[in-house]
């Protein structure tokens, strides 16, 4: 019954939206952790202030961090040649990631272990390298996937990425991490100005306000970019088998200055969806403005949403595409794992994601709250 329900196009599809609601998931909640850590040197002057904002994330960054490891699982078993040529191919970006990602569970714990100036500066910024340099070098991985990345595979379907790490930082890439950056400080900040009280609250919507104009100007720009073929996309020429084997090689894959525009042509409605990507970030910018922290935090949540959906939408069915071997681009239907690999996998996710998300709602709901000077100083040694 359910094989005949869910055939293979269908998974294949079914687990391409997974993996872009896995992207969001991490976005919208690790990222405010990371946002966070990025904006500390700036809203938090006294150690008070750094406690109160560190406090604010320090009892959910590790929960938030499962959707990182969810998002790294999901395309080990439903899209192992992305895997293996992102995860090879990107290894030092991937270390540099993994690195300062480290830093941040390090430095919660150790950060208040000595009553030390310098001790607890130094710590506070390895949270900001933790939370920077991610939100940055994602971006920059984004970025490298709309201009297309060096690789080809041999004709035992053995993967050959003949990139280097300096590569990555090309000026498409670049751009797409500043954009990143600064979409997770908007995050981040409109993260503290819900949470948070006093002076770190008030600095978090000075800061905020600014970012998340950046944010829509940078990301309406690079639609602008696109628009005008500043770089190019990527089309798949020839005949779609949507059911066919997982075997990259054989197609037609053409290099077209308005490809990532295709999909939105074909199917204007979608317009719906960047346009809120620039739209949500102008809303939060008002809401930080207004001090509407709840509404801010939703209109952040919205555009971060929209801007990742928007790349997923325009890339479609392209996954990551090859620069240098065009035909060797992996698709949505060249890419995958098998349909039971598939099939077995979506039942796991059907039991057990509604009980992750229970879990978590109810974790924020016993966290509920905001956190202030007060709060913290009465916590003594208990808080961060």
């Amino acid at each position: 019954m359910i094989d005949t329900l869910l055939d293979y196009t269908t998974l294949r599809l079914i687990w391409w939206v997974l993996l872009g609601v896995i992207l969001i998931g991490f976005a919208v909640t690790d990222g405010f952790d990371m946002g966070v850590g990025a904006l500390l040197p700036f809203v938090a002057k006294t150690d008070i202030e750094r406690r109160v904002a560190i406090n604010t994330i320090g009892p959910v960054w590790e929960g938030n961090q499962v959707w990182f490891v969810l998002g790294g699982g999901a395309i080990f078993a439903a899209w192992p040649a992305l895997y293996a040529l992102s995860f090879s191919g990107f290894y030092l970006a991937m270390f540099l990631v993994l690195f300062a990602l480290i830093l941040r569970p390090v430095a919660f714990k150790y950060r208040s272990k000595r009553d030390s100036v310098a001790w607890r500066r130094n710590w506070d910024w390895a949270l900001f390298v933790g939370g920077a340099v991610p939100a940055l070098i994602f971006g920059v991985a984004v970025g490298n996937a709309l201009k297309g990345v060096p690789f080809h595979f041999t004709d035992d379907l053995r993967p050959i990425y003949e990139g280097t790490l300096f590569g990555l930082l090309n000026p498409l890439g670049l751009y797409c991490g500043l954009a990143s950056l600064a979409m997770l400080v908007m995050h981040g900040a409109a993260w503290l100005a819900f949470k948070a009280e006093g002076n770190v609250a008030d600095r978090a919507a000075s800061t905020g306000q600014k970012v998340a104009m950046i944010t829509a100007v940078l990301f309406a720009f690079g639609g602008v970019l696109i628009w005008l073929g500043a770089f190019g996309g990527y089309h798949v020429t020839s005949a779609i088998a949507w059911d066919g084997p997982s075997n990259p090689l054989g197609k037609t894959v053409t290099l077209d200055s308005g490809a990532w525009l295709n999909n939105f042509r074909a199917t204007p409605w979608l317009a719906i969806v960047p346009f809120l990507g620039i739209i949500a970030p102008l809303f939060a910018a008002i809401g930080f403005r207004a001090r509407r922290s709840g509404l801010t935090l939703l209109a952040s949540k919205l555009g971060i949403a929209c801007i990742i959906s928007t790349v997923g939408l325009a890339m479609f069915p392209v996954i990551l595409p090859s620069s240098t071997h065009p035909g060797d681009s992996l698709t949505v239907f060249d890419a995958s794992s098998s349909q039971t690999t598939l099939r077995n996998m979506l039942i796991v996710v059907v039991i057990f994601l509604p009980i992750i998300l229970a879990y978590t709602a109810w974790v924020y709901k016993v966290l509920w709250g905001k956190v202030s000077a007060t709060t913290v100083e009465s916590a003594g040694t208990a808080a961060y």
